[in-house]
């Protein structure tokens, strides 16, 4: 019998996973285990020129040794192309997307392009250059050369309910713009291939970073325009180091590896989580 709350670890194999990491999914592993449910563990490998075999290797250990624990096979994202690429072709179908050569410094460089700092995120994609709504849209290429964008609702409000922050709204054109769902290496962006996975694997809730807060607005635009049911969205807040500054995988000292080789022992790492 399928459980009623399935949730998922996503880590991407560019790097050390590091204690922020642990935090965010040992959260996820206690919303499950509270439910009742289970985890499932994918590999977000789509960004190819930083993932590398000996960081998956590594990740599995480090999350192994951490306590955390997951039902079934790892899924991999880099096998699962076919399955994007026919999300890809609906949405061309319906007319959600058009293609875009503009480059990220385009858009940064432009007027009307605000970014508020933050580096994390894409800039908010500037008017000027989105095709007239009724302009005629190009085939889809295989393999895909240019850059495809999903066309945001201006001035639409969306709205959500997240596990931990409460109520959220963001309104589309304003806060976040146009953004990419095929790039032109011929490889979907995280927007779509997360919906396209978490709906595939049955996934009830997302448990993850509150950075990727603004992408869940994305994300919800995706899922609606793909005909798919969202599930539940739970935002851990973010761990910093001693000087405020979120954890990255360029903090060695405070990666699971590093913390494994000098002894820690996990159940003492967690003592003071809430």
């Amino acid at each position: 019998m399928k459980p009623s709350y399935i949730g998922r670890l996503a880590p991407s194999p560019t790097g050390l996973l590091h204690l922020g990491h642990a935090r965010t999914f040992w959260a996820a592993q206690e919303r499950a285990r509270a439910a009742g449910g289970e985890l499932l563990l994918r590999n977000d490998d789509l960004d190819t020129a930083r993932c590398r075999p000996e960081f998956v290797t590594a990740m599995v250990e480090d999350m192994r040794w951490f306590g955390l624990t997951w039902a079934g096979p790892m899924l991999t994202q880099s096998t699962r192309l076919l399955l994007y690429r026919a999300a890809l072709a609906r949405l061309h179908v319906a007319g959600c997307i058009y293609p875009c050569a503009r480059s990220r410094r385009d858009v940064l460089a432009a007027a009307g392009a605000p970014h508020e700092g933050d580096e994390a995120d894409e800039p908010v994609y500037p008017p000027q250059f989105r095709p007239p709504a009724d302009a005629s849209l190009p085939s889809l290429t295989d393999p895909v050369a240019i850059n495809w964008r999903f066309r945001v609702p201006d001035g639409e409000t969306l709205t959500f309910t997240d596990g931990h922050f409460g109520a959220q709204h963001a309104v589309a054109g304003r806060e976040f713009g146009d953004f990419l769902v095929w790039r032109k290496d011929d490889v979907p962006s995280y927007q779509l291939a997360c919906v396209v996975d978490d709906d595939a694997m049955g996934i009830t809730e997302v448990v993850r970073g509150a950075d990727l807060m603004k992408s869940t607005f994305r994300q919800l635009l995706l899922y609606r325009a793909l005909g798919l049911t969202a599930p539940g969205f739970y935002h851990c807040p973010l761990v910093t180091d001693e000087k405020g500054v979120r954890l990255a995988k360029r903090h060695d000292a405070l990666a699971l590896r590093t913390l494994r080789e000098q002894g820690r022992i996990p159940g003492q790492l967690r003592v003071d989580w809430k």
